[in-house]
């Protein structure tokens, strides 16, 4: 009993607050700080989903020169293959972006493509996801410049944008 009785007058006097009261509060924070962080990853998910990451990137892999055509299966749809974006005909590996530009991510759109008229426009346009950038402003050209500085900078280019595929070609003259 001495206990009890010096617990709750060290409640009271540190706390300003009835033991009951304390008692209420304190459960209350214990359900919300529950409540909130059920709302994010747990921590166990969290271990998880950093796990994957690791396994799913891989070191970028030189592609050469392919086609718009042949860029598009690398939109993030097949796990397997690595996520790639084209910028001035210039293909870069965006793979460890794979929340940003992968499936459900917020520039998806730009995946397996060349971007560079949609980001000089700053545009979500299908109509603009294209390599075209004649008849763009000073201002619009610069602004694909910044993106072409920071994609320099935060990816591996693999590969560059050809508008055919000229190893046909080159085969036939072989075979003659």
């Amino acid at each position: 009993m001495a206990l009890y009785a010096t617990i709750t007058d060290a409640i009271t006097q540190y706390t300003g607050l009835s033991p009951a009261a304390f008692f209420t509060i304190s459960a209350m924070m214990l359900f919300v700080y529950k409540f909130v962080s059920g709302m994010f990853v747990a921590a166990d998910d969290h271990v998880a989903v950093k796990r994957e990451q690791q396994v799913t990137l891989r070191e970028p892999v030189q592609i050469g020169s392919i086609t718009e055509e042949e860029l598009r299966p690398f939109d993030g749809s097949d796990p397997n293959k690595p996520l790639l974006m084209a910028i001035k005909g210039k293909i870069y590996d965006v793979s460890r972006s794979r929340m940003f530009y992968g499936p459900g991510g917020p520039y998806a759109l730009f995946a397996g493509r060349d971007a560079s008229r949609a980001l000089a426009l700053m545009s979500f346009e299908p109509s603009d996801l294209t390599g075209d950038i004649d008849g763009l402003s000073a201002s619009e050209l610069e602004v694909l410049e910044d993106w072409e500085a920071k994609f320099e900078e935060k990816y591996v280019k693999v590969g560059q944008l050809v508008s055919e595929r000229t190893s046909t070609a080159e085969d036939e003259t072989k075979v003659d």
